[in-house]
């Protein structure tokens, strides 16, 4: 099976991952530029604005208020978890998904920013429609990323992709000020794995004839799909390398990782991936869920619970609407202080995108599960999902006044 697949009469095909830089802290640079060059870190409570901080800096503009106001991370206590953090945080160790406690240990300097995911979306939706202006076939990855079908693009075969990639990223950064990182390849495989070879604000060109020297040498957890699990497996086997991945039998695979994991492996690790740049796809489910700064308990702390439960189902609804889908089952989960999870849900008649519905349905679940101790995370989701006709939604969203408070929170 070869990694490429083209005849004579049709262009060799030219796959491009794009990766926006630092995502959420370049958002955050664009309204802070004094922040430019320093370590900043992304995590905490969510914010509708900077009241906090526009305060501080006696409500000077944005990008005028002091180094001083901002706070550091030095001295942080929380359970809070870094979202993402600048280049320059990231070269003391502090990285995504870490502890902000940790990372205060480490970098005691850095500026600690809450996020701001309705801007990031903002953003996120405009950098989207750049892409597609010029080229159209793109598959959508999360906020943040993106696959692009270079192959039948004006300037997708010139220099294996490299002129239509700069033109990408120019564009981009005109239009909103933020970076990317763009890997081209044959291929969704190893397009994502180039897409990491010159960040940030770089491009790299992969070709097939390139997966001995620029692929092989690369750790098997480079290869998406492989998880801390199988990588440690694998080192244990003493596979570590892409290229000695490749260099195994395939039932020697098969054998250690099971038929179907054992067989993939192998063909990956040769580079090759047949898989489509899929333009829509149905969602499953659309969900909200957030981890408390302190652990919550249901009748001491009803009325922030009551709040936070809410804005849930209220952003959940929002996401709906925007995405186009109606859902007939409705369900909740909780973490408790143990960190034991728990989930209900229930099916409705009729399918909806209403934030009160949400709301009153999803308090009905609230009442099958025990409350007796403290929570840490709660979530609200909505399955079972049918896009809506345009003539048959509903002629009002909900807003915030029509969500109920009724229930246990």
């Amino acid at each position: 099976m070869a990694a490429v697949t083209a005849t004579d009469s049709s262009p060799p095909r030219r796959i491009a991952h794009l990766d926006m830089d630092a995502f959420y802290a370049s958002v955050e640079l664009l309204r802070y530029p004094q922040l430019q060059g320093l370590p900043v870190v992304i995590g905490g409570g969510r914010r509708a604005c900077d009241s906090v901080l526009t305060t501080e800096g006696s409500g000077l503009p944005l990008h005028e208020i002091p180094l001083s106001a901002f706070p550091l991370l030095q001295g942080y206590t929380g359970r809070g978890v870094i979202t993402t953090a600048t280049y320059a945080a990231r070269a003391f160790g502090v990285g995504s998904a870490m502890g902000l406690m940790k990372a205060a240990r480490l970098c005691p300097q850095a500026i600690l920013l809450p996020v701001d995911f309705d801007e990031y979306r903002r953003y996120s939706r405009r950098f989207k429609e750049i892409i597609t202006d010029i080229a159209p076939v793109m598959e959508d990855r999360g906020v943040d990323e993106v696959y692009i079908d270079f192959t039948h693009v004006p300037g997708g075969q010139r220099e294996g992709g490299r002129v239509l990639a700069r033109l990408i990223q120019k564009s981009i950064f005109e239009k909103t000020g933020l970076t990317c990182s763009i890997g081209v390849a044959p291929n969704r495989l190893l397009a994502k794995m180039a897409s990491e070879f010159n960040k940030p604000n770089g491009i790299s060109i992969v070709y097939a004839e390139d997966l001995q020297t620029k692929i092989w040498p690369l750790h098997v957890r480079k290869i998406n799909g492989i998880g801390p699990k199988a990588g440690e497996k694998l080192a244990a086997l003493g596979v570590h390398t892409i290229g000695e991945l490749a260099a195994q039998d395939p039932q020697w695979l098969m054998g250690h990782f099971g038929k179907s994991t054992g067989a993939w492996m192998h063909r990956v690790a040769w580079g090759r991936d047949d898989s489509p740049v899929v333009t829509e796809s149905e969602p499953v489910s659309v969900s909200r869920e957030t981890t408390f700064e302190r652990d919550l308990h249901a009748v001491r702390d009803k009325a922030e619970l009551s709040r936070i439960f809410t804005d849930l189902c209220q952003r959940v609804a929002q996401d709906l609407q925007r995405k186009g889908y109606v859902g007939r089952t409705i369900g909740i989960k909780l973490r408790y202080d143990d960190f034991r999870a728990v989930t209900r849900d229930q099916t409705i008649a009729e399918p909806t995108h209403d934030a009160a519905t949400i709301r009153r349905v999803a308090g009905l679940c609230l009442k099958r599960v025990p409350l007796q101790r403290r929570i840490r995370l709660l979530g609200v989701r909505v399955a079972s999902l049918v896009p809506v006709a345009p003539h048959s939604a509903d002629s009002m969203p909900p807003g915030r006044e029509q969500c109920s408070t009724l229930g246990l929170f």
